[in-house]
């Protein structure tokens, strides 16, 4: 091989190996990645406690267990109760339909009585359980059949304390109204007044009364000064 041919091949095996080599060493691993390398540490995250909030009515449904267990005798279901928190008021989802075993909510709309609030403020101020007084009653009720009357679909409830049981002399149910529904809140403010009854938004009452059925306990009352 003459020097010329010589010199230009060993230039190009110089240039390759340049070339190699660097593309060797890119194509490196990182020390990461490296077999043997210690990983790399994270920061350790600090631990943040969890807030579980109490549900509004939660003294409230204190008292309706206790109640239910009062009125034992009267009930042949136990799994579920509704309680009507009378210190929220009108525009507030405040019936509450507790499942006592898997704990879930589901939470309703519903009126007081007009004599309950006469003038309209959307807040009930008082009880009564007497005939034409147009107002709402507290204490546990039994929920007795379903009918259909003026309201359509409909269910009966049986008052079981002193203070609620002329409930059925006074025809208080459960029922639907037009004037408990988010529209009306949202022209009005409030929902309006029944005459005593346990009002919900037409569209709901199936599910409600498919919640509650016969033979179940509702409760309501104001645990504030009425």
């Amino acid at each position: 091989m003459d020097r010329r041919n010589f010199t230009k091949f060993a230039l190009s095996g110089l240039a390759f190996s340049f070339l190699s080599d660097s593309m060797g060493r890119a194509a490196l691993p990182t020390d990461s990645g490296l077999i043997g390398a210690e990983p790399a540490k994270l920061a350790p995250v600090p631990a943040t406690p969890r807030v579980v909030a109490e549900k509004p009515y939660a003294p409230l449904l204190e008292r309706a267990k206790a109640a239910l267990d009062n009125h034992a005798h009267h009930f042949e279901l136990r799994d579920r109760v509704a309680i009507v928190d009378f210190d929220a008021p009108s525009k507030d989802m405040r019936m509450h339909i507790v499942d006592l075993i898997g704990g879930q909510t589901s939470s309703y709309l519903v009126s007081h009585g007009r004599g309950s609030d006469p003038g309209h403020s959307g807040w009930l101020h008082s009880f009564s359980n007497e005939p034409n007084s147009l107002a709402s009653s507290q204490g546990a009720f039994r929920t007795g059949d379903i009918y259909v009357g003026q309201h359509g679909r409909s269910m009966r409830l049986i008052g079981l304390d002193p203070q609620n049981n002329n409930a059925e002399a006074r025809a208080i149910v459960v029922h639907g109204a037009d004037y408990v529904s988010e529209d009306h809140v949202a022209s009005w403010g409030k929902c309006g007044r029944s005459e005593g009854c346990f009002a919900v938004a037409p569209h709901l009452v199936p599910q409600v009364l498919a919640l509650l059925g016969p033979g179940r306990m509702l409760y309501a009352d104001k645990l504030g000064t009425a």
